[in-house]
């Protein structure tokens, strides 16, 4: 299954789920046509540590220097809360959603609700309300 859960049959395993969007559009993979495709994809590269991709999504206008993940915590779960917009003819979407983790030990969550924007075909992560 994809760090990213989603349940579709026809997507069981990351390699048909999320993985062809961490390996990006110059190995001619697909881009997310969703706002909500983004997230899962961003939340399973927290996962699988792929800061490469986080940096390469966030939006260049709130995209850190560099970012360095946190090897001690674990991420368990996604849940999406709900979506606002951000279909696959849309340019703005909002995406709440919860993420569970544990970290010595400790579980916890992350709530956020997300705004993303479409720009020249490809969805970005612009930040979080």
């Amino acid at each position: 299954m994809c760090p990213c859960r989603v349940l579709d049959t026809e997507q069981p395993g990351y390699s048909r789920c999320c993985q062809p969007f961490h390996l990006g559009r110059a190995s001619g993979s697909p881009v997310p046509d969703t706002a909500e495709e983004l997230m899962r994809s961003r939340y399973s590269a927290f996962v699988l540590g792929l800061s490469d991709y986080l940096l390469r999504t966030w939006h260049e206008t709130t995209r850190p220097a560099d970012l360095e993940l946190d090897q001690q915590t674990r991420w368990e779960g996604l849940v999406i809360d709900s979506t606002r917009s951000g279909g696959a003819t849309a340019n703005r979407g909002v995406v709440e959603f919860t993420a569970h983790y544990s970290q010595a030990g400790l579980g916890g969550q992350q709530h956020e609700v997300s705004t993303f924007v479409r720009e020249n075909g490809a969805w970005f992560y612009l930040d979080a309300l």
